[in-house]
């Protein structure tokens, strides 16, 4: 693995394959009456969230915790930040206290690949504007292997607001790295810019017609409705949205039983999905939920007690 984790591209598929196994065994932690292992001791993690956040932040807390670091977590609104101090002063701060590792949410795109320059520290992206979530997409992937076997071969449709989805972006890069076969589904409003020529280099196809390519899937995954980042009509009601594009109580019945549905949180539920969908037995969103301090547990690990640092 390289020194920081910026981005799903940075995993190569062998990458992606030790971070599943490790994961695996820090699984069986979960399982422990007393969580806890040594790896970690002496090292100090810092959580610094410019966004709310509560799944993947409270996992990357508890991910250094059971591996005995030091976690702090560190928000916008309680830092020098909210002061008017720049990103680069606040994190070559916390830098200048000896710290190991940042894992860092913020609501600028490449704002963890500028960090990474200026901090000695390992960089753990847990979100960066509308670009990367890499440790969602490995927990996304990790889940749905664990349910599946492997993905390669395999056809994920992705369905939701993609033009403002950091998880898709990382998604479809793992999911390819994996082999597994990507469709995207989005209304045309919320189909990013450039992703017919992005899909036609990564690999994924792209569509419109949810009801089309539903029957063909593998695994489902719908997206999150993010009406913060929105400012305008990009649908012209929630109702017609999830007419189109909700993974509905009758698009749920026309999937096969073993097909898994995955949402990465929170949900909007009545609007992206159903609430039928969300507690079906076929749904893994607690699973992807408990996986993700498992994989986070094993990036920790490899980043900051690898052979490679030691």
């Amino acid at each position: 693995m390289r020194r920081h984790l910026l981005s799903a591209a940075d995993l190569t598929a062998d990458d992606i394959a030790t971070l599943f196994a490790t994961a695996a065994e820090m699984h069986d932690v979960q399982r422990r009456e007393v969580k806890k292992l040594p790896a970690l001791r002496g090292r100090t993690v810092i959580n610094l969230f410019f966004e709310d956040s509560t799944r993947t932040r409270s996992s990357f807390e508890i991910a250094g915790k059971w591996l005995s670091a030091d976690t702090i977590n560190i928000a916008a609104k309680g830092s020098s930040a909210s002061k008017g101090e720049s990103l680069r002063d606040t994190v070559r701060t916390i830098d200048a206290m000896g710290v190991d590792a940042l894992v860092m949410r913020h609501p600028a795109s490449g704002a963890a690949h500028l960090v990474s320059r200026w901090v000695d520290a390992v960089v753990l992206n847990a979100g960066d504007g509308t670009h990367e979530h890499p440790t969602q997409a490995l927990l996304d992937a990790y889940t749905l292997q664990r349910r599946l076997g492997p993905l390669e071969g395999r056809h994920v449709v992705i369905v939701g607001d993609l033009t403002h989805s950091r998880v898709f972006r990382s998604n479809v890069i793992c999911l390819a790295t994996l082999g597994a076969r990507v469709t995207v589904v989005a209304p045309p409003t919320l189909m990013p810019s450039g992703v017919v020529a992005w899909s036609a280099e990564a690999g994924f196809a792209t569509a419109h017609d949810l009801d089309e390519v539903l029957p063909t899937a593998d695994a489902v995954m719908m997206l999150r409705v993010q009406r913060e980042r929105m400012s305008g009509g990009f649908f012209p009601s929630a109702r017609e949205y999830t007419v189109g594009y909700g993974l509905t109580r009758d698009r749920l019945a026309t999937l096969g039983p073993d097909v898994p549905i995955c949402h990465p949180g929170p949900m909007n539920r009545g609007l992206e999905i159903a609430a039928d969908a969300a507690d079906a037995a076929q749904s893994l969103v607690l699973e992807q939920v408990s996986a993700g301090v498992a994989v986070r547990m094993a990036v920790l690990y490899h980043l900051l007690a690898g052979e490679e640092t030691r």
